[in-house]
């Protein structure tokens, strides 16, 4: 099965569907995305604060799949905003992951309360890894509207994505829209709701329809709206039922239904990026 590319604002191509591997404990890392190199995924997801940067490359390092026919993905540790923590943050990334050029590196959270608001010097120092060739495309990660529009406005570069949290719980239009009104493709994390969603009657019913599973039609119902997705498991089955998401397409209503259940922010799972302050130890 071929996953489909999109063209970024740079004009590099990121596959679609990629694996994520948030809360895959290190031991198990290197083995996990081996097997989900095995399955055809060629995108992987990680980020310093996920702490498995060095497994990632492991695995990178064992396969026989060509470099250029990955797509490697990882953020910025929110304790390492300051310009220099963060060129020295990069540079350690690279060196676990063994890379020459990583695809995306991304700002993992705004953090408009810490570093006396100034989240605008980390995206430009950012750039800066464009610029020396280390990187091919920056962007950010859970980004609300109003730090788009200061970034772009305050250094003239946008990002490529905005990773944010996106799942038929929450559907986060306005960051979605405000991504997209700038030229930026969304990345959904959570794209299941970690689970919450695969119960839902209305998927459910969407599901039998097509003799898909729950898990299936919602991935599905992501690549209709035109978001980039990474589900995350340890399980070689689920890998490949992720995996399968190309070959069926639902209908114009069967993704209104799906949208329809959007809880606003009582869907959201995860912290909101306004408040959201955490610095690892």
């Amino acid at each position: 099965m071929t996953v489909p590319n999109l063209t970024l604002n740079n004009n590099t191509e990121i596959p679609q569907l990629g694996f994520g591997v948030f809360q895959v404990p290190p031991a198990q890392t290197a083995d996990v995305v081996s097997q989900a190199l095995e399955v055809g995924y060629r995108h992987i997801d990680t980020a310093q604060m996920y702490q498995n940067e060095q497994e990632v490359g492991e695995a990178l390092r064992a396969t026989d799949v060509p470099r250029s026919d990955l797509w490697i993905t990882s953020k910025l540790n929110n304790g390492f905003h300051r310009p220099d923590d963060a060129r020295r943050a990069f540079g350690e990334t690279m060196d676990r992951l063994g890379l020459e050029q990583i695809d995306l590196f991304l700002v993992h959270w705004p953090l408009p309360t810490l570093y006396d608001g100034d989240y605008v010097s980390t995206w430009r120092t950012l750039a800066e890894f464009v610029e020396d060739g280390r990187a091919r495309s920056i962007g950010v990660s859970n980004f609300q509207p109003a730090h788009l529009d200061r970034i772009v406005a305050e250094t003239g570069v946008v990002p490529a994505v905005n990773q944010i949290e996106v799942h038929p719980y929450f559907t986060n239009e306005e960051a979605r829209a405000a991504s997209i009104r700038h030229g930026i493709e969304v990345e959904a994390w959570s794209p299941i709701a970690q689970g919450a969603v695969l119960d839902d009657p209305v998927i459910g019913k969407i599901a039998a329809a097509h003799g898909r599973t729950p898990s299936q039609v919602t991935l599905r119902w992501h690549v209709e709206r035109g978001d980039i997705i990474f589900p995350k498991t340890t399980h070689r089955e689920r890998m490949e039922e992720n995996f399968a998401v190309f070959d069926f397409e639902l209908t114009a209503d069967e993704v209104a239904q799906i949208s329809a259940l959007d809880k606003g922010e009582a869907g959201r799972t995860g912290p909101n990026p306004d408040i959201f302050d955490y610095v690892p130890d």
